[in-house]
């Protein structure tokens, strides 16, 4: 009964904590990409995160377009969700070792979160090129600044852009064999701990 009441508060801790951090790294996305403020899906997101950056952000600088509140919060909330289901599976309730392992989730989340971005994007290339629906808007806004440097290397031929391809190659690159999964193995991760890994 005990492992079922662990494992059934392990979820919901999961679930809970992944869905905080993916909303504030979607507002830390959306600000370092210059997303258009006025977008209701926008208004939203920075409604529902203000709560959580609302202390940090009298402390914590923001870097340019970088807002460094809405980042460090992220990895708070993630931290602790991570002491929180290490304690809940019989571990130690703190070690150092848990905000490497917060790091890395964040930065795994950011790539998810670009992979998705950009799914949609050429989805709706397809579907509907010229909308102006409020999430059409932001999508956009969050894909550009990453396939503009591609599409130097892979301009677009015959109306056809190709270059979203490199991109899609440099984010499972990133993700498989250069950044996340060998820091994950290398700092010892426990799979399944955070979402997305």
């Amino acid at each position: 009964m005990i492992d079922t009441l662990a494992s059934s508060g392990i979820y919901i801790i999961k679930t809970l904590v992944g869905l905080a951090t993916y909303l504030l790294l979607v507002r830390f996305l959306m600000q370092a990409s210059r997303a258009n403020y006025y977008n209701p899906i926008c208004q939203g997101i920075l409604r529902a995160t203000t709560i959580l950056t609302g202390p940090l952000a009298r402390v914590v600088p923001s870097w340019g377009r970088f807002d460094g509140a809405t980042l460090v919060t992220a990895l708070l909330i993630q931290t602790l969700g991570i002491c929180a289901i290490m304690s809940m599976a019989g571990y130690g309730m703190f070690a150092a070792v848990y905000l490497v392992w917060s790091a890395v989730a964040l930065a795994n989340s950011l790539l998810s979160i670009y992979f998705f971005v950009l799914l949609a994007y050429v989805i709706m290339s397809w579907i509907a090129p010229y909308s102006s629906q409020p999430a059409a808007e932001l999508i956009r806004d969050l894909a550009e600044p990453i396939c503009e440097p591609a599409r130097r290397i892979i301009p677009p031929l015959g109306g056809l852009d190709f270059s979203i391809i490199l991109v899609f190659v440099g984010l499972n690159l990133l993700q498989n064999f250069l950044l996340i999964l060998p820091l994950a193995r290398a700092s010892g991760l426990p799979t399944n701990l955070v979402m997305g890994l």
